[in-house]
Parts: C-alpha cells; structure tokens; sequence
C-alpha cells in the first residue's frame, strides 16, 4: 500500500510533463508581414509563412457616425491540408454577417 502512495503521485507527474512540440508546421516561420492600422480610414494586414498558410484582409467603417454605421471587411486565407489540397476561404464581412467562399486545389 505504501508502494502504491509513493508510485501514484510519481505516474501523475511524468503523464503530466510537458508534451514535446513537434510536427510539420513546428518550426513554420514568418515569410511577410503587413500591417496598416492607424485607426482611421480603415486598416489592412497580410501574413505569410514557410508552411503554405497566407492571410490578407482590409477593412473600413461604412456611414461613419450615422445610424447606419457598420465595418467592412474583406480578405482571404489559404493553407494546405493533411491530404495536401490547398484550400483558400475568401470571405466578407458586413451589416448582412460573415459570408466565406471556399475553393480547394491540388498543389
């Protein structure tokens, strides 16, 4: 019984070590990076990296100070998936909600 006080605690702490990171995208790096926010006017970002994965997107304020006010927002992103098809996810956002289109691509 002793032996069981003194090996639980010892089995709960090697399974709650720290899981080693790893994978494809775990040394991904930063290939781009843009980003134009001064908030006026509107702002737009882009980003890419060494795995395939790609994001831009702008937006602006739509009817400024009226009853009517609303952001726009357009962009896209892109990334590869595990079957390596790369799928990219265009998108708008606006007073009518998020509306995505999705396409799919071999490489």
């Amino acid at each position: 019984m002793k032996t069981l006080f003194v090996l639980l605690p010892l089995l709960v702490i090697v399974a709650a070590r720290p899981q080693k990171g790893g994978g494809p995208d775990a040394d991904a790096t930063i290939l781009k990076y843009d980003n134009d926010n001064i908030g006026v006017d509107g702002y737009n970002f882009a980003f890419e990296t060494s795995n395939g994965i790609a994001h831009q997107e702008e937006g602006k304020l739509n009817n400024a100070g009226s009853e009517n006010e609303a952001m726009e927002v357009h962009g896209s992103y892109s990334y590869t998936d595990v079957t390596g098809k790369k799928i990219t996810v265009t998108f708008v956002a606006d007073e009518n909600g998020y509306r995505p289109q999705t396409s799919l691509s071999r490489k």
